[in-house]
């Protein structure tokens, strides 16, 4: 799947991963094929791209990845082919659907629907569990608030862009 990374200085970097049936990683760094392995660990992920460690973890509001590299810690964005494409069709994720509101990220199952209506619940809290490409996705609340509205039950076939849930 292909991504984009921006660093803070905007600089983009196009980056191409390709899980192979081996279960190893084939990533390609601006069309530079690079060698690497991964270590997933509860939040964070610890890579090693062409022999140098790169550690990840997820903080702040998606697309926003965290990295330390070289001893220096920073943010990039990063969005996939399938969000770009979907910010495109929607315009603004956030002005055309507003903060509170929880989307598919892509065509998928709704697995599980962990809250109710009227359910008081935190910033981050689980919401709703989404299957889409053989993986469980476990999409959160981005604000604090009660659950105004859930638009999908458990076992239903959602398009990408799908509302889910509203917090409001």
């Amino acid at each position: 799947m292909l991504y984009f990374v921006t660093f803070p200085g905007g600089h983009e970097v196009p980056v191409d991963i390709e899980h192979l049936p081996t279960g190893e990683l084939s990533v390609s760094v601006a069309g530079r094929r690079l060698s690497t392995d991964a270590l997933s660990q509860a939040g964070s992920t610890s890579m090693r791209i062409d022999g140098q460690v790169v550690d990840l973890w997820m903080e702040g509001k998606p697309p926003g990845v965290g990295v330390i590299a070289r001893g220096r810690r920073f943010y990039a964005t990063v969005e996939s082919e399938r969000m770009r494409a979907l910010s495109a069709a929607l315009g603004s994720r956030e002005s055309a659907i507003g903060e509170g509101m929880v989307i598919s990220p892509m065509p998928g199952r709704v697995l599980k629907i962990l809250v109710q209506e009227g359910d008081e619940i935190a910033a981050g809290a689980p919401l709703v569990v989404v299957e889409a490409m053989k993986m469980e996705n476990e999409l959160c609340a981005g604000q604090s608030g009660k659950v105004k509205k859930i638009f999908v039950t458990a076992g239903q076939t959602v398009e990408g862009g799908a509302r889910l849930i509203e917090v409001g």
